[in-house]
């Protein structure tokens, strides 16, 4: 196994433990989700996490737990009595609609899963995921497992144009460049989910939700590096700092004993 397949399933371990360290998958749906991966050294297949292990839960995966696949879904390698998750077809159906894709996530994050079944559509309730929600999230209305070719496609076909697809009752599938924009839009998902269920609860189906123009505020803004106050202190520093941090602190957290 050449160094960068083990330098990914390591990346891909690593991604499937944060799902459960930010809580998308805890207690009963401890072991109900998977963070997959595109290879980078052959398109045409990705790691993922797997079924089969005798500790199945997304805390304690490792690197050697990981499975590859085709983009037919096919187990190509993966560890003795491992297969490919349940829902492979989900992951196959976009890596081979989408070759920008590098890597998807599907979870059943609670709220998330609450408001499908409410049949209520997500509103932009806070600045983080808000483009995520700003126009009505494309809904896959079945609650079975998908497990089909054509169970898959459909699925696939629906997220067209959006980062994130809900399934109604079952949970959200995103995607994204890589792991760590794949993750975050499940993460920001499930928090605009949050935010409109305890709108819902505090004002009932009628709440208010922030308006498109305010959207728009946050388009086509001047860069930090053009400000005043910005342009000297960036200069020095050879760019803008990187923002954020959430991926780097979750990641390190659960990456300790591998």
């Amino acid at each position: 196994m050449t160094s960068t397949a083990v330098d990914l399933k390591r990346e891909v371990a690593i991604a499937n433990r944060v799902l459960w360290a930010t809580g998308l998958c805890t207690g009963v749906t401890a072991s109900l989700g998977h963070a997959s991966l595109r290879m980078t050294d052959r398109p045409d297949r990705f790691l993922v996490k797997g079924r089969g292990y005798a500790m199945d839960a997304l805390a304690a995966m490792r690197p050697e737990d990981m499975v590859t696949c085709d983009l037919d879904g096919n187990l190509v390698d993966g560890p003795p009595g491992a297969t490919q998750c349940f829902e492979i077809k989900m992951h196959s159906w976009i890596y081979k609609l989408y070759p920008d894709v590098q890597s998807v996530v599907h979870v059943h994050p609670r709220y998330t899963v609450l408001m499908s079944t409410l049949g209520r559509q997500l509103k932009p309730m806070c600045q983080e995921g808000i483009q995520l929600v700003a126009r009505p999230l494309p809904m896959y209305p079945h609650v079975k497992t998908v497990v089909t070719d054509a169970e898959g496609e459909e699925v696939g076909r629906l997220i067209d144009g959006s980062k994130a697809v809900l399934l109604q009752g079952h949970g959200a599938t995103t995607t994204g460049a890589n792991l760590e924009e794949a993750v975050s839009n499940m993460l920001h998902l499930e928090e605009q989910a949050r935010m409109n269920y305890q709108a819902l609860c505090a004002l009932g189906p009628d709440y208010p939700s922030l308006p498109q123009e305010l959207i728009d505020e946050m388009s086509n803004r001047p860069a930090y590096s053009e400000l005043p106050h910005f342009r000297d202190v960036f200069a020095r520093r050879d760019g803008q700092p990187r923002v954020g941090g959430l991926w780097q602190y979750y990641t390190q957290l659960v990456a300790k004993d591998l």
